[in-house]
């Protein structure tokens, strides 16, 4: 990650928590950043206590302290990281106590941390603390009783925020809002349509409100039907037949005699599925990791244990798998065969390959099962579909399936069960309002091509179904917006998963160059706007601008909008954003109503940074200003001369660090445990080379020096002047060494060679460099 990248976007969303709202602590992620890892780096203190101002607490997230010898590697002993760590700025450790303490006592007494390291991390902590007012005999926080907790008021603001965040995606024709009056019957469908669910770091909700029963009250009277969409069946063994029950503590099991349970089986893609019980409403999880049992009542867990996986068997038999891959077998216990997590002796077919085993194992073993469906979750959605006026049909994610903290989604669509939902229900019902619930984006390209309406929300609380239904039936206009771009093919369209540098790879919506499925600020509602007089001019008190626009609600209805004033800097020293927010307003507007919004422009958000000189800078020259409803939807632009700073052309004779290019092809940024950064190739077998760009010379260089690391393999610095692959002003040969074994090597510039603009390093073998100098 270069300087540009982490200076104007990565630590840039962060700096208005801290600069404006105040905040007073904040929490290290496990990751390294051009490998040092967060908890050690050195914009901990440098930017978030230094720059930002922060005076609170920094705390290391749960088990990464002791994580930095474990998973990191990264030390050998936990004195050194307990100390490094303080060092850095850490104030408030999460993490074993006693291996901590004791690790603090060592480094104390070994000098790798002194007391004063201690009093200025204690501090910083107590700093919060007391004026949280914990220290004070009538501590407000001490005991807030569950009536407060539980207030209306909280139900209110849940609610309204959920109204807020709702973003209308499609609205052809106008099918949204409903009519309660003139719409006779609805279908409620699909997997999210009658639950609501809480995300991994929610609260345990005072109560909840589901789509289906927020639907059901603002169609009092009339028909509302649901059905989730999912198959009900009946489990079987594939020996003999018997069916699968709910034996003592709910374990699932074979005996004699015992009725069969129904299972709803409700598939998240990928083969990720969750089996609940129709008789008593419980999830079947193996928690225990012994037994499978319909014993949990969601699912939730750091390790999620209510996914199961249905292998489907050559012979036509199922195989059963845990949330971790490893199968389920029946086993013979008290006279009777209980589904039971497999350990080694017990895996069916070969042992040591479970999946595949699994997969194709026969009906003999104790691994394998019958499906009996007995609802079809389809054809019940498409009968009621059928029978229904419109069709509401809710699909999305689990948020604790397929895709939260330490899991990446396996993949961009809905899951494949719900994209068929949508295909059949459409087939038999046009009418067909899509509200898709999830907890990113999702490639919706044939549900934005066919069907008459799309929603989108996240997993809002509590009162989300009020707050959908209130938007459908039009008792409240959307006015969301997104807060990312979403791309019709994302896979296609955006660079690897690792490629963090946005600038190069073209990714959101401030560099993207391709056509989004929905662009960054996207959001529809229910009555048109109209944008006129977009107006600049200086800021009364202080630096910066204000921009003016007035906008009118041209429509029928009250609704709301997001004006968004968009900047791009016609002219630079290096590429800039394509269009970049830089301030918004919310407005809600009764019918024909007018309102001037001003928005705020300050230098900081115009400013780029300069790797020339290490810092930031606003650049002289002509910055379009446009003002609109979303990043493609623009209404207005006007143009602002700025007489600000004019980047001086770089100066090789002094030391510049490496990490400073103005471009580069086949290489990363990694530590050097020296002096921060260095740059080396991303892969050793191939060419890289970074770029400098509008040098000037005063005099022709004679020499050229580099900080190195050989590495492994060692390898050489190549330098070229004017392009990657001119004549060689100069070679140096780096020998093998330690990735952290710096030294110094110079070579002399050939002769006859004229020094140009455009400098190029480039980089073979396991070389790192991570500063130069030309003489």
């Amino acid at each position: 990650m270069d300087p540009r990248n982490m200076k104007e976007y990565y630590q840039r969303a962060f700096q208005p928590a801290f600069v404006k709202g105040g905040a007073q602590s904040m929490m290290t992620s496990y990751n390294s950043v051009n490998g040092i890892p967060t908890i050690l780096h050195e914009d901990v203190n440098k930017v978030v206590k230094g720059e930002w101002g922060m005076d609170g607490f920094i705390v290391s997230d749960a088990g990464d302290l002791l994580g930095l010898v474990k998973d990191h590697h990264y030390y050998d002993t936990y004195k050194e990281a307990v100390a490094h760590s303080i060092k850095a700025g850490i104030d408030s450790i999460t993490d074993d106590k006693e291996i901590s303490c004791g690790a603090i006592r060592e480094a104390l007494s070994e000098g790798l941390l002194a007391e004063a390291d201690l009093d200025k991390a204690l501090t910083n902590t107590f700093r919060v603390r007391f004026r949280l007012g914990e220290f004070d005999a009538d501590n407000p926080y001490a005991n807030v009783p569950e009536s407060v907790l539980c207030a209306p008021a909280h139900g209110d603001l849940s609610l309204q925020a959920a109204r807020e965040s709702i973003v209308l995606l499609k609205n052809e024709k106008a099918a949204l809002p409903l009519s309660s009056s003139k719409v006779g019957s609805v279908a409620v469908i699909g997997p999210l349509g009658d639950v609501v669910y809480r995300d991994w770091y929610s609260g345990t909700f005072p109560y909840t409100v589901t789509p289906f029963a927020a639907i059901q009250q603002k169609m009092a009277g009339k028909k509302v039907t649901f059905t989730s969409g999912s198959n009900q069946v009946v489990l079987r063994s594939a020996a003999d037949g018997a069916p699968i029950s709910l034996g003592d503590n709910d374990v699932l099991q074979v005996a004699a005699g015992s009725a069969a349970e129904t299972f709803e089986v409700c598939d998240w893609g990928w083969n990720s599925l969750t089996l609940q019980s129709k008789s008593t409403g419980k999830f079947a999880t193996s928690a225990d990791d012994v037994h499978i049992a319909a014993a949990a009542d969601e699912a939730y867990g750091w390790h999620v244990k209510e996914v199961l996986r249905l292998d489907e068997k050559a012979d036509g038999t199922t195989g059963i798998r845990t949330w971790d891959g490893k199968p389920v077998v029946l086993k013979e216990q008290d006279g009777k065969q209980l589904l039971t997590v497999a350990e080694e002796e017990d895996t069916p077919g070969t042992a040591g390959n479970n999946a595949v085993s699994a997969a194709n194992s026969g009906s003999g073993d104790k691994g394998a099962f019958k499906l009996d469906v007995a609802v079809d979750g389809i054809a019940a959605a498409v009968a009621a579909a059928r029978e229904a006026e419109t069709a509401i049909v809710f699909v999305g994610n689990n948020p604790l399936i397929n895709g939260k903290e330490e899991t990446d989604r396996p993949g961009y669509t809905l899951a494949a069960a719900q994209e068929q939902l949508l295909k059949e229900v459409y087939a038999v019902n046009p009418n067909v309002i899509a509200v898709v619930i999830g907890s990113y984006p999702f490639e919706l390209n044939w549900a934005q091509e066919h069907l008459p309406a799309v929603v989108y929300l996240a997993h809002a609380g509590q009162e989300l179904g009020n707050a959908v239904a209130d938007v459908l039936f039009g008792d409240f206009a959307p006015a969301g917006k997104l807060n990312m771009t979403w791309y019709s093919q994302i896979e296609q369209q955006l660079t690897d998963i690792l490629d963090y540098d946005i600038i190069k790879g073209k990714r959101t919506y401030l560099y993207f160059e391709d056509t989004p499925l929905y662009p960054f600020g996207h959001g529809l509602t229910y009555a048109p706007f109209s944008f006129d007089s977009l107006q600049i001019a200086p800021a009364e008190a202080g630096e910066g601008w204000i921009a003016s626009v007035r906008v009118t609600n041209a429509g029928i209805v009250e609704a709301g909008e997001v004006v968004q004033l968009y900047a791009h800097a016609i002219t630079s020293r290096v590429k800039r954003p394509v269009k970049q927010l830089v301030g918004f307003e919310r407005v809600y507007l009764q019918p024909q109503e007018s309102v001037t919004v001003q928005i705020a422009i300050s230098a900081a958000e115009l400013s780029m940074w300069d790797v020339t000189r290490d810092r930031f800078c606003l650049e002289t020259g002509v910055y379009s200003l446009m003002a609109g409803s979303s990043s493609s939807d623009i209404r207005l632009t006007a143009e602002l001369t700025i007489e600000g700073e004019s980047i001086p052309p770089r100066t090789l004779t002094h030391l510049t660090r490496a990490e400073n290019y103005d471009d580069y092809s086949g290489v990363l940024l990694d530590e050097s445990k020296e002096s921060g950064t260095c740059v080396r190739l991303a892969d050793a077998s191939l060419a890289g080379w970074l770029r400098l760009a509008d040098v000037q010379w005063s005099d022709a260089p004679a020499a050229f020096e580099a900080r190195v690391s050989g590495g492994a393999a060692g390898g050489t610095l190549t330098v070229r002047f004017g392009a990657a692959d001119a004549e060689q002003a100069a070679v140096l040969t780096v020998p093998a060494g330690g990735e952290q074994q710096w030294q110094t090597v110079s070579a002399s510039l050939a002769a006859g060679i004229s020094p140009q603009a455009d400098v190029y390093i480039s980089l073979s073998g396991s070389v790192r460099v991570s500063s130069f100098i030309f003489s």
